[in-house]
């Protein structure tokens, strides 16, 4: 029964989630600020205190820890965001954002892949998905997402009606356009 609920609740935020994620982000380098860091070159780790905050194109994360480290196959880095919580965005093709945040984020560059643990939420267009564990593949746009199975802990998901999700903000040329259109009358 759980497992048919994330599916169902999978499909409704695909819907939700339409918009798709910047391609030119991969193509970017990623960048690292922190405090301080440790390495463990043997290990193929690296562990950076925070705050940590990452960029790669129009990605973001911020945290209070981040460890990367390479597969021991070296198939790709993947990295581990920790906080109170960490926090994901990234600007999508047509220009609204998508943001995510939890107590540990994993972000495996090589398949696209988030994972949110802990207080997971993912959120576009006033539309979110909350759970105990929300597992989004970027490229694929597919979404997981479960509950602890404890309690009332219950995977949530609120859609914006499609009239909402429509709106697509105002550029920087659409509003001085009004406003010269304002000003002529």
């Amino acid at each position: 029964m759980k497992y048919n609920l994330s599916i169902l609740a999978g499909l409704f935020c695909l819907l939700s989630f339409s918009s798709v994620a910047k391609v030119d982000d991969l193509l970017q380098e990623v960048k690292i600020a922190a405090a301080s860091q440790e390495a463990d070159i043997k290990n193929n780790q690296v562990i950076f205190f925070g705050p940590v905050e990452v960029t790669q194109g129009s990605i973001k994360m911020n945290a209070d820890k981040l460890r990367v480290f390479s597969k021991e196959d070296k198939s790709g880095k993947t990295l581990v965001a920790t906080g109170n919580p960490a926090t994901y965005t990234q600007i999508m093709d047509d220009g609204r954002p998508a943001t995510a945040s939890a107590k540990e984020i994993r972000y495996e560059l090589a398949t696209r892949t988030l994972t949110l643990v802990g207080d997971a939420t993912l959120a576009q267009d006033g539309s979110q998905v909350t759970g105990n564990r929300i597992k989004y593949n970027i490229s694929l746009q597919q979404l997981i997402a479960e509950s602890s199975g404890k309690g009332d802990d219950r995977v949530i998901t609120i859609i914006q009606p499609e009239t909402y999700q429509e709106e697509k903000p105002e550029t920087p040329v659409q509003q001085q356009e009004q406003q010269e259109q304002q000003e002529q009358q």
